[in-house]
C-alpha cells in the first residue's frame, strides 16, 4: 500500500473540493488484477492534536470509481475496524446533544460551517472552547465530516450529495 499525505487547507467551493479528490485519486496508478495486484493507496488527510491521522484508503469495498473509506488511527468503530460509518458520528451527536443542548447548537453552527466548505482549522479556532464530556472531540467530529461530505459529493454528486448525510446531523441534534 503507498502512503501519501494529501491536504486540503482553505476555503473551496464543492466542485473545487470535489476535483482536488478526483485529480489526486487520478495519479494512481492502475492495478494488474485482484488481491495483491491491485493497486492500493493510503491518503494522510487530517492530523489530530493527539498526532492520530485522519486517512483515506482506496479502494473502498464496493470498488466503484472514486469511492474510499475514511479511517482513523487507534480508534475503534462499531464497525470493529478504523473507520466510522454515518452512525457512529450520528450516535455521538446525539450523546452531545444529551449531554449540553446549548453547546450542541453551537457545534451544529460549526458543522454547518464544515458543510459550507468553510476551513476547518479555521471553525476548529473560532470554536476552541466548544468540548464535550461525552463521545469523540469536536476535532475529530468536524474533521470526519468534512470527509464524509466530500465522499457524498463525489459519489452523489447528481443527486442529494452532501445533504443526504447533513439531514443525517439534523436528525441527532434536533
Amino acid at each position: 500500500m503507498e502512503t501519501i499525505e494529501f491536504l486540503i487547507r482553505g476555503h473551496y467551493s464543492r466542485r473545487e473540493l470535489r476535483d482536488l479528490v478526483i485529480r489526486k485519486f487520478m495519479e494512481e496508478e492502475p492495478g494488474l488484477g485482484g488481491g495483491e495486484r491491485a493497486s492500493k493507496y493510503r491518503y494522510n488527510v487530517e492530523t489530530l492534536a493527539d498526532g492520530r491521522k485522519i486517512y483515506l484508503t482506496r479502494p473502498a469495498y464496493l470498488k466503484k470509481g472514486f469511492d474510499f473509506l475514511i479511517n482513523i488511527e487507534r480508534m475503534t468503530f462499531q464497525t470493529g475496524g478504523e473507520y466510522p460509518k454515518h452512525k457512529d458520528i450520528f450516535d455521538d451527536l446525539s450523546s452531545k446533544k444529551r449531554e449540553n443542548a446549548g453547546l450542541a447548537l453551537r457545534l451544529r453552527n460549526a458543522i454547518q460551517g464544515v458543510h459550507d466548505c468553510e476551513d476547518t482549522e479555521q471553525i476548529l479556532a473560532n470554536y476552541e472552547s466548544l468540548s464535550f464530556q461525552a463521545g469523540y472531540s469536536v476535532e475529530l467530529i468536524l474533521k470526519v465530516i468534512k470527509w464524509f461530505l466530500i465522499e457524498q459529493d463525489i459519489r452523489d454528486w447528481n443527486y442529494s450529495g452532501r445533504a443526504m448525510f447533513m439531514n443525517g446531523v439534523n436528525v441527532a441534534l434536533q
